[in-house]
């Protein structure tokens, strides 16, 4: 169906976001997805901390973000915000990145208080890259996910339900989007 890029913009290797995001992406393949995983954490320092638009890793990115139908974008929320990390990366990456492309907002944080990031800090920057449309966005606390010590995740019921519904709404629109561009033509 639609090749998807899973961002992660978490700057920790047991990230709870990235592993909500690994969960998702399943949901993804499962519906006939062929989906793309990137943590941004492990894109050399030197790329992103030196603002290095032609290191071979920030092209190799910027390729994937050419190549993807859609975008899910997954940051933990610092101060009602979304990582720096990511921003470090969406600085980086051309300024119609997002051209065209559908585009999945989620966070994950501590509280209830950060839950308008996704719509007054995230959103609006990947609005500014131009994409042909952003679906409705979730944040999950961090509360609601639980990693097992064999790896298992486990997401808290009306968590995982509503996570289930942005997504497959996700889906649905990369499945609809080819068929709107061309009624559109």
């Amino acid at each position: 169906m639609a090749t998807v890029l899973s961002v992660s913009g978490s700057p920790s290797a047991t990230s709870r976001t990235a592993r909500l995001l690994r969960h998702l992406d399943d949901r993804l393949r499962a519906q006939g997805h062929e989906v793309i995983a990137l943590d941004v954490r492990t894109l050399p320092a030197e790329a992103l901390l030196g603002a290095d638009f032609g290191h071979p890793a920030i092209v190799e990115t910027t390729a994937l973000f050419e190549r993807a139908d859609g975008v899910v974008i997954g940051t933990p929320v610092y101060k009602a915000a979304y990582s720096g990390l990511l921003k470090s990366l969406l600085d980086l990456l051309p300024q119609y990145a997002l051209a065209g492309k559908t585009v999945l907002p989620l966070a994950t944080g501590g509280s209830t208080a950060h839950v308008l990031a996704i719509d007054y800090a995230l959103r609006p920057v990947l609005n500014s890259m131009g994409p042909a449309h952003i679906t409705p966005g979730w944040f999950t606390l961090d509360k609601d996910i639980t990693v097992a010590d064999d790896g298992t995740l486990t997401v808290a019921p009306a968590s995982a339900e509503a996570l289930a519904q942005v997504t497959d709404q996700f889906s649905l629109a990369l499945g609809v989007r080819p068929a709107v561009l061309a009624a559109a033509s």
